[in-house]
């Protein structure tokens, strides 16, 4: 059988300012349409805390690199939609599942990891199982376009102009330490946290080349985050209330993570790279 050709690697410099490019200009508009947001629905001149302002920042950063998309990846670049792997659509759905079915399941290991060698605890709280889905069904609405979002930005048009010039392992981690760094100020960070989040993005990275594509990668991203938020544990430092159980992360906080949730801890890290290795598995033939 004869192997594929190769395309020819694309000139570094023009790849790095076509990223650089992509992800400033994202970052501007986003920061420019967000100031938008907060005159028209903001709290005294500032963003507002909790959902609402989640929901600004999110559609923001959609709209804005939706737009960077399209203007600097597609005409721009010249990218197609192949290229960025979004089609054929039709795989989207079967992406997507396949995609929530692993993160969720590296977010379950993590927490029973956490249960069995830490000390973690689910303890009874205040509500009903109805409010409990109901509730768990509002995270997840928030949780998709923020997952999705994140996507865009590190697993879309940069990561591909850049995989041309260096490589795709090359660029999935170069984009993956870039994405750790977007979470620096998240709450009740630290070291291990980062590591993580930096792992995870290699893993979403991964995925990103499965079947599936872009579908694949949002799918994986919301898995972990709406696993580890229907458990009642922060999702990279941040909390969310969640009626009728209350997760403690028990102890110490280089194993569980804390209040920076199981994303801060060691377990965490076995779960995300044994997910890294499920998605290298999917993606191999791409990534060859």
């Amino acid at each position: 059988m004869t192997q594929p050709e190769v395309p020819p690697r694309a000139p570094l410099l023009k790849s790095i300012g076509w990223a650089v490019l992509f992800l400033a200009l994202g970052f501007i508009l986003t920061l420019a349409l967000a100031s938008v947001g907060v005159v028209l629905f903001g709290q005294g001149g500032r963003l507002p805390g909790g959902p609402p302002g989640l929901i600004i920042q999110t559609a923001s950063g959609l709209l804005a690199y939706g737009f960077i998309t399209w203007a600097v990846g597609l005409r721009g670049a010249k990218l197609t939609p192949t290229d960025l792997r979004w089609a054929p659509v039709s795989h989207a759905g079967r992406g997507l599942g396949s995609g929530l079915l692993l993160g969720a399941a590296a977010a379950g290991l993590a927490l029973l990891l956490s249960l069995a060698a830490g000390g973690a605890q689910f303890l009874p709280d205040s509500g009903t199982m109805s409010q409990y889905l109901m509730q768990v069904g509002r995270t997840g609405l928030l949780l998709a376009p923020a997952a999705l979002l994140e996507e865009v930005m590190f697993r879309g048009v940069a990561q591909v102009v850049l995989a041309r010039a260096v490589g795709r392992v090359a660029a999935v981690l170069l984009l993956s330490f870039l994405f750790a760094l977007a979470h620096l100020a998240n709450p009740n960070g630290s070291a291990l946290g980062l590591v993580n989040i930096a792992l995870a993005g290699v893993f979403l990275g991964l995925t990103f080349y499965a079947p599936g594509g872009i579908w694949t990668a949002w799918g994986a991203h919301l898995g972990w985050n709406a696993a580890l938020a229907a458990a009642d544990a922060p999702v990279s430092g941040l909390p969310f209330q969640i009626p009728l159980i209350d997760y403690s992360p028990g102890g110490p906080v280089w194993l569980t993570g804390g209040s920076f949730g199981p994303e801060g801890g060691l377990l965490a890290t076995v779960a995300i790279v044994l997910a890294t290795a499920m998605a290298w598995h999917w993606g191999r033939k791409e990534l060859a």
